[in-house]
């Protein structure tokens, strides 16, 4: 597929029925393993793992070396890729031409809780971008209204997560990603505000299912950082056993 054709495929994506299921990726070789699996229908990288691998905190690596990466991301696969571009590192406009120069058809990116006009207009930045590159880049326009919204009560981080999604698809955002563990009430308010098939939502340890979320009109679950943490877990579990004199699991698929 053409960088176009991913481009429309993964709107698509997002608008369809179903949910989009993503399990986030932080690498070439997690990136193949997910995308062999039949089910695979685009992949999404998790800035934090990617940033972790680099021995970065979340936020913090450089724009080139994440370009790099999500770049060489794309280039393996024959799927669409999202990438997790974090706050758009000072210029979210131009950040974006540099991830679509890469392969790169979508993108997170986090308003960080600025003032309302000025993620609006990053927003608007980020869609000019794709048209002046000839493609319809789906942008899960990313709210911070609960993970950054203080003491507020829920309800209240609630309606600015409205406010601020309904701007950003106004303003030709995909899909608004409002992160947090949310219930089934809270999700409810959120779909119904911003729109069914136009919320995105994170996979955390408490959330719903992505079955659960689907039925009440969300469009993409995704699973940040959570499994590079399994991953992780299991080769510290795997050391564990072998220094305690264990032996490799039968079984075990050679996926690099």
């Amino acid at each position: 597929m053409s960088t176009a054709d991913k481009a429309r495929t993964l709107t698509d994506l997002y608008l369809a029925p179903e949910i989009l299921r993503v399990v986030n990726i932080w690498d070439v070789v997690s990136a193949k393993a997910i995308a062999a699996l039949p089910e695979t229908r685009a992949l999404a990288t998790a800035g934090h793992s990617i940033a972790a691998s680099f021995g970065y905190s979340d936020g913090q690596i450089p724009r080139e070396l994440m370009l790099d990466m999500v770049g060489r991301i794309a280039a393996s696969v024959d799927l669409p890729v999202s990438a997790d571009l974090d706050d758009g590192y000072g210029d979210a406009g131009e950040t974006t031409r540099l991830a679509i120069g890469v392969g790169i058809v979508g993108a997170n990116v986090e308003d960080r809780l600025k003032p309302f006009a000025e993620s609006v207009a990053q927003v608007e930045a980020i869609v000019r971008a794709g048209e002046a590159e000839g493609i319809s880049f789906a942008l899960n326009a990313r709210t911070d209204a609960i993970v950054r919204g203080g003491d507020k009560p829920l309800s209240d981080k609630l309606a600015d997560a409205v406010e601020r999604g309904r701007a950003y698809l106004d303003a030709g955002a995909t899909a608004v990603f409002v992160p947090g563990i949310l219930d089934a009430d809270a999700t409810r308010f959120l779909v119904d505000g911003i729109g069914a098939g136009r919320v995105s939502v994170i996979g955390l340890p408490g959330a719903l299912t992505a079955a659960e979320y689907e039925a009440l009109g969300v469009a993409r679950i995704s699973y940040g950082p959570l499994p590079q943490r399994v991953a992780l877990t299991a080769l510290q579990d795997t050391a564990a056993d072998l220094y305690a004199n264990g032996a490799i699991p039968a079984g075990t698929r050679a996926l690099n």
